[in-house]
Order: C-alpha cells, then structure tokens, then sequence
C-alpha cells in the first residue's frame, strides 16, 4: 500500500501507523478496540485508518507528522451557491487541494456519494436544502462519516447548528483566507 511521490495516500494499514507511533502493531490493534484512534476493518477483517484520523490522533497525542503524510492534495468538494465567493474559494485553495466544484445541491451530492472527498465546503444554503442538513446527513453515515465538514457562511447561528450536527469547523464567508488555513490545518497539508 505505498503511494508514489505524486499519488496521495488516504488509507494506512495498521503497521503503518504504528511505524509512524514508534510502537508494537498489537499497541495499534489495542488502541483501535478501545476506540481511541477511528478506524474501519477490510472485508477480510484488517484494519484501516483514514488519513485526517491518523494525522487527529498524532497531534493529540504528540507523535511527530511523518513527510508521508504530508504528500498529495486532499480532495475538497464545494457546494457553494454563491458565485462570487465561489470563485475566489476556487481560487484560493486551487494550489493546495483538488476542489470539485459541483453546479448545484443535487450534482454535489451525487459526487460526494459516489467519490467522497476529504472534506466539503457547504454555505449556509446549497440550492434549497441548509448547509447544516447536509453535514447531519454526511455524520450520520457510515460511508461519509469521516469527511470535515466546513460551513462557510455569516451567521453566528448557523456556526452553533453545524457544530451541534458535526461539522468540523465554521468560516465566516467573508474570511477565504481563513478558509484556506482552516482546511490545510483539518486536512494536515501546509506547516
């Protein structure tokens, strides 16, 4: 399971975290059933860790980020109504991250189903379903649990929904910068 330079790596396979951990692989296998580090098992019974998971439980525990972790460019999708802000969040995270930018509510979602992403940017209104209906949706299943969710809109209010529903972070609409730093930080890409 070894990406090359260009091709990011998502998944690790549990020698490789605790390669990265510096510790026995039963240690990993010990911390997956307590639940301290998310984790998903291969139909084959093997465990896997989700990149945003594994770089979480380094940085809460003090692990150094290893390079490899560092490499590619995270998947972020956009759904986002407004045009203008939407060209200039195209524009400012181009660089850093693949963005799929979805024409409306139902593309976006579709695209996310069948490709999810590392994480999504909603406003406050995608088509006519609230931001904060879409992250509930995203958190609550299985295949999609593990994505951040970022709402990049104005209100206070709407920052409290989407953090109740599992978002990972809210932007203020008019900060794109801020959304850059908030989505290299959730996804552990830039120093």
């Amino acid at each position: 399971m070894v990406a090359s330079p260009r091709e990011p790596q998502y998944l690790f396979t549990a020698s490789q975290v605790a390669r990265f951990c510096q510790v026995d692989l039963k240690t990993i296998h010990n911390w997956a059933d307590r639940g301290r580090i998310p984790h998903f098992r291969t139909p084959g019974r093997h465990l896997r860790f989700r990149r945003p998971h594994v770089l979480d439980f380094l940085r809460k525990y003090g692990y150094p980020i290893p390079e490899e972790l560092y490499a590619g460019r995270p998947r972020v999708a956009l759904l986002v109504d407004a045009p203008d802000s939407k060209d200039a969040v195209v524009h400012a995270l181009s660089g850093t991250f693949e963005v799929v930018d979805y024409p409306g509510a139902v593309d976006g979602l579709l695209g996310i189903g069948e490709q999810p992403p590392d994480a999504v940017v909603l406003g406050a209104k995608v088509g006519q379903i609230s931001g904060v209906e879409i992250i509930g949706a995203l958190k609550r299943s299985d295949s999609t649990q593990h994505i951040r969710a970022v709402l990049f809109s104005v209100g206070d209010l709407d920052k409290q929904e989407a953090l109740e529903a599992g978002a990972s972070a809210h932007v203020n609409a008019s900060d794109v910068r801020g959304l850059k730093d908030t989505l290299e930080t959730l996804m552990g890409v830039g120093r």
